[in-house]
C-alpha cells in the first residue's frame, strides 16, 4: 500500500507536525514500506499457532520467591530515622 502525499500531510496534521517537502516524501516512503510489510504479515497463515506461542523457551529472569530471615527487626529499625514501639515512625500525612 503506497501512501499519497496528501495522506502524509493529513497524518502530520493529526500529529501536529510541520514537515518540509523532502520530509513528507521521506515519510511517505517509510510509512508505505511499513504498511506493505504489515500487509505481507497479514497474508501468513497463523491458524495453527496458539495466541501465546513464542519462539523463545519460557524462563523467568527473576529469582524464586523464597522467604528468608536475613535481617533481624533491630537491624532493620537501625536504618530508620525514627522508630517507636518496634515500628517505623513517620510524619503524619493527614491531621
Amino acid at each position: 500500500m503506497s501512501l499519497t502525499l496528501e495522506e502524509v500531510e493529513h497524518i502530520a496534521n493529526l500529529a501536529r507536525l510541520r514537515l518540509s517537502d523532502e520530509e513528507k516524501e521521506r515519510y511517505r516512503q517509510q510509512l508505505s514500506a511499513i504498511l506493505e510489510y504489515a500487509a505481507r504479515l497479514q497474508e501468513l497463515d497463523t491458524s495453527q499457532i496458539p495466541p501465546t506461542s513464542s519462539v523463545l523457551p519460557p524462563r523467568s529472569v527473576l529469582r524464586g520467591d523464597e522467604p528468608r530471615t536475613d535481617l533481624t527487626l533491630e537491624q532493620i529499625l537501625a536504618n530508620a530515622p525514627q522508630s517507636e514501639e518496634r515500628q517505623f515512625r513517620v510524619p503524619p500525612v493527614l491531621e
